[in-house]
């Protein structure tokens, strides 16, 4: 099979397109014939080995010179091959959508996903615009939900709006009855508009923390402000989700990550809720409710662009530089037989 592979870290000259074996499912897994895989900030930090700190943090992801895995890719969508032993729920022949977690493996035509992770794709959806699901829509549920806990007529805003975790974002908030605040570009008010946003905010006119309005969430995706700027913007017992930029500035040793130890360390000291973006979503539970949201009307994915899995670096080059809106999938057509 060809797959996207890397054996050093590096940019997207790192990566090549390179054939390997099948993979086979084993114990309480399936084999997916991925149609299309979705690109995350979370592809090019392991591509890059950036921040440093990861490296120590999560050894089971980064080795020394390169990832642990070759394969990078971690949302999917696709149709189920072959399925292992004990994996008796999704049948071959079934449209499927999912998250590879740290495994990674997804920028290949087939990959073997654990049946914890993996769940039946909307109907109502393509598999490209499935394959943008996953990741950023399981973020916007943990954060906005479970972590916030948004209740209906609270006011939310979301830095980063325009991108792949805040056009689900907007979609989410609304629909757990929030009136919905966007920071983007003026290219991207319309969209933002168009997805339910009450009303959206021009970073390139406004500075949003030094405005006279106060929400009850602030949903931090862009990373580029200070903790105490940040604070200033929410309300008395109000919650700020911290979650990392999702841009590469060049080689850093902390990154993203020492915001999210300083908001650990000061939150008991503030009247705000600081609360870190650091768990990983109960992928199976959201992926199930997403799909009730997406087959409701009541959100949907929003694609920037598509490119063939021979242009995978591209697609990582085009997303880190921050050019990107909403998000990025890669198509993968299956080789013809030689």
């Amino acid at each position: 099979m060809r797959a996207i592979v890397q054996s050093r870290y590096g940019g997207p000259e790192a990566l090549a397109l390179t054939e390997l074996d099948r993979p086979t499912p084993a114990v309480d897994e399936v084999l997916v014939r991925v149609r299309a895989a979705a690109v995350n900030a979370a592809d090019w930090h392991v591509m890059r080995g950036d921040p440093y700190i990861a490296r120590l943090m999560a050894p089971q992801v980064f080795g020394r010179r390169g990832p642990k895995r070759p394969v990078r890719g971690r949302d999917f969508a696709g149709t189920v091959e072959a399925v292992g032993p004990g994996a008796t729920d999704l049948p071959v022949g079934a449209e499927v959508y999912g998250d590879l977690g740290l495994a990674d493996g997804a920028f290949a035509e087939y990959a073997v996903v654990p049946v914890s992770r993996v769940a039946r794709k909307p109907e109502n959806l393509t598999f490209e615009q499935a394959a943008a699901v996953p990741l950023s829509g399981s973020t916007a549920l943990l954060g906005l939900r479970d972590l916030a806990k948004v209740r209906p007529g609270q006011s939310v805003l979301i830095n980063g709006a325009s991108g792949g975790v805040g056009t689900f974002a907007v979609q989410i908030a609304k629909a757990l009855g929030a009136e919905v605040t966007g920071v983007c570009s003026p290219r991207n008010a319309d969209q933002l508009r168009s997805l339910g946003a009450d009303h959206v905010v021009d970073y390139t006119r406004e500075d949003f923390t030094r405005t006279e309005a106060r929400y009850d969430v602030l949903f931090d995706l862009v990373g580029n402000r200070r903790l105490r700027d940040l604070r200033r913007v929410v309300k008395p017992g109000g919650t700020s989700l911290l979650s990392g930029g999702g841009s590469s500035t060049g080689g850093s040793v902390f990154g993203p990550i020492g915001r999210l130890i300083a908001a650990q360390a000061t939150g008991r000291f503030v009247p705000q809720r600081l609360v870190p973006m650091t768990g990983e979503p109960a992928i199976a539970e959201h992926l199930a409710e997403l799909r009730e949201l997406i087959e409701a009307g009541r959100v949907r994915p929003a694609v920037d662009r598509t490119y063939p899995l021979e242009q995978a670096p591209e697609a990582i080059r085009y997303l880190e530089t921050e050019h990107a809106r909403a998000k990025v999938v890669i198509t993968i057509a299956e080789a013809p037989a030689a």
